[in-house]
């Protein structure tokens, strides 16, 4: 079994640990972050960060 890997959508880093990285929920979807300045960035503009 392979662990979905996942990248921060703010600064396109890979996301080493999902248990402990800051995370926020968003039209039903969970994101994962590298740093908790990313999540509060995130936070206040989330759609400025998601890409189609």
């Amino acid at each position: 079994m392979t662990e979905e890997e996942y990248i921060c959508p703010v600064m396109g880093h890979p996301v080493e640990d999902t248990e402990t990285a800051p995370s926020s929920e968003f039209k039903g979807t969970t994101y994962y972050f590298c740093c908790p300045p990313c999540k509060d960035k995130f936070d206040e503009e989330p759609e400025k960060y998601l890409h189609d």
